[in-house]
């Protein structure tokens, strides 16, 4: 549930190495459904159970990563009043006509944190064609398939001065921080931070390269979703990171791997409540691997080593 004018990331645009065998898992193994594609190439994507027109981009290019995350607001008003906010915070923003950059896309305005990642926000979407039932609804109105994806949930993004990009959100998106990890010295190195119930929308690590993802996180049902998932990536030789296992951090139910870019993926179900009146959790920075890794209590080198 929307606590906020920003009411959730809605879409992401992401770079691919090969672009057949990202597509293949993107579709066959996640679980998304293609929506269409551009003229100039990229493939729509949207999990079946998302009413707009598509969350996901694919764009073929010579190295693998991120392009831009685009947030979806409330209103058209509150999308001019944190556009002009973004001006005043210090972000040129700049304006992308309707049904130009994303079909289906209303409006958008784009502007780059101080961690170097693009951001867009809008407002209007066109719905799917072959979203949810909302006449009389059963749960699904085709069988979904592969991990059964049901949305795309966060990302984590790596760049330098996050202790700004928090305060950005905040101020400008009006979103809160559940949860926090601060060195010794107390500076910020990482935060989750989230404008609705669930533990984040996106977290940020600080980082000396900017514009780097660290994942993107895909919602499942429940825990056995998430085995399910482990025995596909197992079955289509996708290489794991960590997992099946448990955040105390957020408190969800996960698997980091990489799909056939080098993109990491995580799978993840459960997750406590968070409310803005809730005390902030704390954690220090040589506790970071028990709150990563509650099981093992240990960090995993691959997983803060290895970003894109």
């Amino acid at each position: 549930m929307a606590l906020t004018q920003t009411l959730r990331p809605g879409l992401i645009q992401l770079r691919v190495l090969d672009f057949d065998k990202s597509l293949h898992f993107f579709k066959e193994i996640l679980g998304l459904d293609e929506v269409g594609r551009t003229s100039d190439g990229r493939v729509m994507l949207k999990a079946y159970d998302e009413f707009d027109h598509h969350s996901v981009v694919l764009r073929k290019a010579d190295a693998s990563g991120l392009d831009y995350v685009a947030f979806k607001v409330a209103n058209k008003e509150q999308l001019e009043e944190i556009k002009d906010k973004t001006e005043k915070f210090g972000y040129k923003t700049t304006e992308i006509a309707a049904n130009t950059e994303q079909p289906g896309f209303g409006k958008q305005y784009k502007f780059t944190l101080c961690t170097g990642h693009e951001l867009h926000i809008y407002n209007e979407v066109e719905l799917s064609k072959d979203g949810p039932m909302i006449k009389n609804p059963n749960p699904w109105h085709k069988p979904p398939r592969g991990f059964r994806a049901v949305r795309l949930d966060h990302f984590l993004l790596y760049g330098p001065g996050i202790a700004e990009a928090e305060r950005f959100l905040i101020e400008v998106f009006g979103m809160f921080v559940p949860e926090v990890c601060n060195t010794a010295d107390g500076k910020r190195l990482a935060a989750w931070i989230t404008g609705n119930n669930k533990p984040h929308d996106l977290a940020f690590v600080e980082y000396p390269k900017p514009n780097t993802l660290h994942h993107v996180g895909f919602f499942l049902q429940t825990w056995e979703d998430v085995l399910n998932a482990a025995d596909l990536i197992a079955i289509n030789h996708l290489k794991l990171d960590i997992g099946p296992t448990r955040h105390a951090i957020t408190r969800g139910l996960s698997i980091y791997f990489w799909e056939p870019s080098g993109l990491r993926i995580e799978t993840y179900c459960g997750g406590y409540t968070a409310n803005p009146d809730n005390p902030q959790r704390v954690w220090d920075a040589d506790q970071l691997g028990r709150g990563l890794f509650f099981f093992s209590g240990e960090m995993i080198p691959s997983f803060l080593e290895i970003v894109t």
